[in-house]
């Protein structure tokens, strides 16, 4: 049976998609679940409407996370650590630490997105990635200094 996903369904497709399932499938989990209808003429129509609206969604996403992203470009933060022999620092600096960093800044950046390109283990100074979206990902300064 073609239906027309209405959500997305992991490992089928996403809103809009025009897929061919077990009938089976469609009649007891797509369609009473409100994720997809089967397709007819008139529901062929709602596929543009749905894939506008993703459209849509998608861009006013995005441009948030520009803006986002023009205020964290160019920031530079501070962490001090305690410091063995030859600068080497005890343990490492995480990502949590860049996340609570960043929120004493003001931004609440959530420490999964956060891409460190070097591990941190001594004084310095390293780039960080903030991956905020598919295609924004700002770059930040660490500034690792003792304590």
């Amino acid at each position: 049976m073609k239906v027309i996903l209405l959500e997305d369904v992991n490992k089928l497709g996403s809103a809009g998609d025009v897929v061919n399932v077990a009938d089976g499938y469609a009649r007891n989990y797509l369609v009473p679940k409100n994720l997809a209808v089967k397709v007819t003429k008139g529901t062929l129509s709602q596929i543009e409407n749905i894939k506008r609206m993703k459209a849509t969604r998608a861009e006013k996403k995005s441009a948030k996370f520009k803006a986002i992203a023009q205020k964290l470009e160019g920031i530079s933060i501070d962490i001090p650590v305690e410091i063995g022999e030859e600068d080497k620092i005890f343990g490492t600096v995480t990502n949590s630490m860049i996340a609570d960093a960043l929120r004493e800044k003001g931004f609440d950046i959530d420490k999964k997105i956060i891409e460190i390109e070097t591990p941190v283990k001594s004084l310095g100074v390293y780039n960080v990635f903030i991956k905020l979206h598919t295609d924004v990902e700002p770059k930040i300064r660490l500034w690792v200094v003792r304590k």
